[in-house]
């Protein structure tokens, strides 16, 4: 790399932990530079995805006054997590690229829905709850096994590619658990980190790394997850959603357009 190639990483790097720790996305700002820079894509993505693990953990620490008191819930979540993230990881270097080119920006576009119905959608499910007669008026405690298997899906999606894999894990826990919004997105970030932990791992053993890219990556998403975690801890409810959307429709437009 150039130097000047060499900033452009580290910029897309902060980018990147920036906007994955407030929503997700990130790899729409790093892959199509590291192609930018010559790489080939099986090795852009696997050099993506190891420099993206410090921003991951940068930004769940940024989280941590979020997270107290969910440590049940991260451990069930993320052993979940862990395993879509491996059978990700493995079908990345098991199947063309073409197989999730189709239903990558309609999982997104649904996950986007998801969000901006999900006050309305937590509420009718509550009614409907205390109309049955349920002692827990609102979403199960924990998901149940419907959020289980949608982040099992979509952490295999996370360690195959992982663009806008945050909006998909928000879209899941903020209709099927009764939470805040902010609290939530701690538990994201805690996933994402999983995912990308466990794909990054099973990549050093059968992949080709660039390892100027995942230094610089690694240096600038943890950079950016600090940045993202005082950003986005800030947001109100509506306005996260807000940007969660805004995110989705580019992430959607960007695949789409690729």
């Amino acid at each position: 790399m150039t130097i000047w190639e060499m900033l452009a990483v580290l910029a897309a790097g902060i980018g990147a932990g920036t906007i994955n720790t407030i929503v997700g996305s990130g790899t729409l700002i790093t892959f199509p530079v590291l192609l930018a820079t010559g790489l080939p894509p099986v090795v852009a993505n696997v050099s993506n995805t190891l420099g993206l693990v410090p921003g991951s953990i940068s930004g769940a620490i940024g989280y941590r006054d979020e997270l107290r008191g969910q440590r049940a819930r991260i451990l069930r979540l993320g052993l979940t997590a862990l395993v879509g993230g491996l059978i990700g990881a493995i079908l990345l270097l098991a199947l063309p690229s073409s197989a999730f080119d189709t239903i990558v920006p309609v999982l997104i576009g649904l996950a986007l829905i998801l969000v901006v119905l999900q006050p309305k959608l937590s509420a009718a499910l509550k009614r409907r709850r205390e109309r049955n007669g349920d002692p827990v008026a609102g979403p199960h405690p924990d998901g149940g096994p419907a959020l289980l298997l949608g982040l099992l899906l979509a952490s295999a999606y996370g360690g195959y590619f992982g663009a806008a894999q945050g909006v998909l894990y928000l879209s899941l826990m903020g209709l099927l658990l009764n939470d805040s919004l902010q609290r939530i997105n701690g538990v994201k970030n805690v996933l994402g980190a999983v995912v990308n932990g466990v794909a990054a791992i099973f990549f050093l053993f059968v992949a080709e790394f660039d390892w100027t890219a995942v230094l610089l990556i690694a240096v600038g998403s943890a950079l950016g997850g600090q940045l993202g975690a005082k950003v986005g801890r800030r947001l109100p409810p509506t306005v996260l959603r807000g940007v969660i959307v805004v995110v989705g429709i580019v992430a959607i437009t960007q695949l789409l357009l690729a």
